[in-house]
């Protein structure tokens, strides 16, 4: 009986130290759930992370679909808002293509899940309210450039106060700014060097021509481009699948150069003609060739991330040759062969060396009607024919970013 009486509180003490523990870990598991990340303990309920992010997207290229790729991979659904015209013209200066055609294009990124037009340049107090109770966004997100009003206030001072802000890292060598400035280098360098030949700029480029070339000098065109391209930045942009076994495959080339909506458009018809749409990106030099010494304005690669970041595509080839043979059919297992009826040279069907001779004579050839008259010219033309406009916003985005930078100075400074 005395061992029975001496073992009891040895046992009742053991079944308290039991309970602390447990009641220690059960505490501890639930703090470390509630410090997890609030996109964590959302998928933990089944509801997805939504982020936004918003931008002009004008001219758009592949820094802006790397962004909303890095953007898209910070939560489950992406939504995007796409700035008005009106909002660019009040803070940046006039947009090279109107709203519809940027819609197209955001629409059209393979990242992109909703898209809302006519968003605000800066993040108001209403819209942020906006954002998360009607759009149950959870973070908002931008690259590590900053984005200036007018005033040189930072346009994401609210959604950074309110603890839903989040940043990524921003694509270098491009910009809209430096693609405008490509095209202007064109506009300088015929200032100076043709000032005696007062023929449109317009007829230049519509023609391919360029007068240094004509005229022996050495044609450095518009190609500065300060791109790297990595093998791991076409894995991160590209699908990774290829066709199955009985796929229709559809092939479409070009150049591709300041892909736009009629580009998109194009595609996407092409795209349903098949089950999987290989397109073919012409190189540096077969551009020149057949389009002029100053084009392409942007190089292969910088072409091809764009294409390949298009929902519509599945498959590129990059430097696709100019004329599409016997072998390169068989080798890809190509159906079908087409071409838009809206293009910078049409003119194919009359050359002796007719590119789609060989899926001509296939019958395999479809000539498409184009949804949009859009071509590179045209995007060129709206540049060329306002380039002072388009020279002011440049320098007006260059001094805001100045009086940003030299805010942040002082602000380190004290």
């Amino acid at each position: 009986m005395m061992g029975s009486e001496e073992g009891r509180p040895v046992s009742t003490a053991r079944i308290l130290v039991t309970c602390l523990i447990v009641g220690v870990v059960v505490g501890v598991s639930l703090l470390g759930l509630s410090q997890l990340p609030l996109g964590v303990r959302r998928r933990k309920k089944n509801k997805p992370v939504r982020v936004y992010m918003d931008g002009c997207f004008d001219m758009m290229h592949y820094g802006h679909c790397n962004a909303l790729r890095q953007a898209r991979a910070l939560g489950d659904q992406l939504v995007v808002g796409v700035v008005s015209d009106s909002e660019i013209i009040a803070n940046k200066g006039p947009p090279v293509t109107p709203l519809k055609e940027r819609m197209i294009m955001v629409n059209a990124v393979k990242w992109v899940d909703e898209v809302i037009p006519d968003a605000p340049y800066a993040i108001t107090e209403d819209f942020m309210k906006k954002l998360f109770d009607e759009y149950n966004i959870d973070y908002i997100i931008h690259g590590d450039d900053p984005c200036v009003l007018p005033d040189g206030t930072d346009a994401y001072a609210l959604a950074k106060k309110a603890g839903r802000y989040k940043q990524i890292k921003r694509t270098e060598g491009v910009s809209s700014t430096d693609i405008v400035g490509r095209m202007l280098l064109c506009v300088r360098e015929r200032a100076i060097n043709d000032s005696h030949n007062h023929s449109s700029l317009q007829r230049q480029f519509s023609h391919g021509h360029s007068q240094k070339f004509e005229d022996g000098g050495s044609g450095s065109g518009t190609r500065v481009s300060h791109f790297l391209p990595t093998s791991r930045r076409i894995v991160q942009f590209s699908n990774g699948k290829g066709p199955g076994p009985d796929a229709r495959i559809v092939y479409i080339d070009g150049a591709f150069d300041l892909f736009h909506a009629g580009h998109v458009e194009i595609l996407r018809v092409a795209r349903e003609l098949g089950d999987f749409l290989l397109v073919g990106i012409q190189n540096d030099q077969t551009v020149s060739a057949t389009r002029g010494t100053h084009r392409p304005i942007m190089n292969l690669h910088e072409r091809s991330l764009s294409v390949l970041a298009c929902r519509y595509v599945d498959e590129v080839i990059i430097g696709a040759p100019w004329e599409v043979s016997r072998d390169m059919i068989t080798t890809f297992n190509i159906s079908l062969v087409v071409h838009g009826t809206v293009a910078e040279n049409n003119d194919f069907q009359k050359e002796k060396d007719n590119p789609y001779a060989v899926p001509i004579s296939m019958g395999i050839f479809k000539i498409l009607e184009s949804p949009l008259d859009i071509t590179t010219t045209t995007i060129i033309r709206r540049i060329v024919s306002n380039h002072e406009a388009y020279q002011k916003r440049n320098e007006k985005k260059a001094d805001s970013e100045k009086r940003y930078y030299e805010g942040k100075t002082h602000v380190s400074g004290d």
